[in-house]
């Protein structure tokens, strides 16, 4: 397999080539989908480097390599589910452990740490990940082992200062775990940052269409892939090589949907931000988002994810009716355009206290802006808010 230096090309280049070769047997430019669960042995201890789907499969590797390029990482590992990528990551660790994680994530990954994580003796803290204070007084000398953040996070797109996690975590002799899923590499690499260990959900902007389930993670050094490598084989979360094909499929395109996803979503925010009906817009690339200028200078790009705050649960219920084009549905990511309400979709395993402490309101709605044309979207948006006069 050629080696795609991730200084030598471009993003858009490298998501094309990179782990892609043509392949050896017939020259086809599109990694073949290898659907196969076991491979023939000439003899026993005797074959090509693969015996059982579970642990190795060539489209698998060929996805797990693009993803670990585009991420700047030392390797990938592509599971199931997002959820399946995060539970890996946490069984590094042993009873006993802590975790410092950011207050304001995805619901799924909460319930994973409150309801069934907690029963293995992990151990977790829950603070503003943008306080560096809050994070140091969390930290247990010696106990704490990871720091956990998403950035942007889900749904309120709130930034970690990801070198300064990196720092204090090191510090420590912990490991950083970012969650890179509303940013995607092309707009944010968080190893290039001090990250030690990146996940995605490639259900969305990774595969991008709306059709696959899965998740990936990308570790930054080799001793880390070597824990991650035999997690994902004895544990056998692993993605079929389908959505592996998939998200190959998908990635070529990143670059350009990406772009697409941004400018749409800049001109959505302004509009939302300037209309008298939304109280509030939370979008990095808005200049009156607290933590714009960090944004500035860790990401490349702010994104196409956008929550609005307005002002009652009946109006989100309004809102969410009135929309034609964009669909309300679980999820993000896709070309096509979603509106979700967290409170009773995506975030409802959180307590209530703490999602209103967050600011996840019962009027809270979080657009997935997709990449049709704007002025649609625009009316779209434009009609369904003055429905709620």
């Amino acid at each position: 397999m050629t080696s795609y230096n991730p200084s030598e090309f471009g993003f858009a280049t490298r998501a094309i080539h990179a782990g892609q070769d043509p392949e050896e047997l017939t020259g086809a430019v599109t990694v073949p989908l290898y659907q196969t669960s076991t491979y023939a042995q000439e003899a026993i201890g005797q074959h090509k480097g693969f015996e059982y789907a579970r642990t190795q499969n060539p489209t698998r590797f060929a996805w797990e390599a693009s993803i670990a390029n585009l991420e700047q990482g030392n390797a990938g590992f592509a599971f199931g589910s997002g959820m399946a990528a995060v539970n890996a990551v946490v069984t590094l660790l042993s009873a006993g452990d802590h975790i410092v994680c950011a207050e304001d994530m995805y619901g799924g990954t909460f319930r994973l740490f409150d309801k069934v994580m907690k029963r293995f003796g992990l151990e977790f803290s829950v603070v503003d990940m943008t306080s560096k204070e809050a994070v140091e007084a969390a930290i247990i000398p010696g106990k704490t082992k990871m720091l956990y953040t998403e950035s942007p996070t889900n749904p309120m797109m709130k930034l970690t200062d990801l070198k300064m996690l990196a720092e204090l975590a090191h510090h420590h002799h912990a490991l950083l775990v970012v969650d890179n899923t509303f940013a995607s590499p092309y707009f944010q690499k968080p190893i290039t940052l001090g990250a030690d260990i990146v996940l995605h959900s490639a259900t969305k902007y990774l595969g991008g269409h709306s059709d696959l389930v899965s998740g990936v993670v990308i570790a930054a050094h080799e001793n880390i892939a070597q824990e991650l490598r035999f997690i994902q084989n004895a544990a056998g979360a692993v993605p079929g090589p389908f959505e592996c094909w998939l998200c190959l499929r998908s990635v070529k395109t990143l670059a350009i949907r990406m772009n697409q996803h941004e400018a749409n979503a800049k001109i959505i925010a302004d509009y939302c931000e300037n209309h008298p009906m939304v109280i509030a817009t939370h979008y990095p690339g808005l200049q009156s988002h607290p933590q714009h200028e960090l944004a500035k200078e860790q990401m490349s790009g702010f994104g196409g994810m956008i929550s609005i705050e307005l002002g009652t649960l009946e109006k989100a219920k309004a809102f969410t009716n009135a929309v034609r084009l964009f669909t309300l549905a679980e999820s993000l990511g896709g070309v096509e355009s979603l509106v979700c309400h967290p409170v009773s979709m995506t975030h409802g395993s959180i307590p209530k206290e703490q999602r209103e402490k967050l600011g996840i309101t019962d009027s809270l709605v979080r657009l997935s802006v997709g990449i049709e044309n704007i002025d649609d979207l625009l009316k779209d948006i434009a009609q369904a808010l003055e429905s709620l006069h």
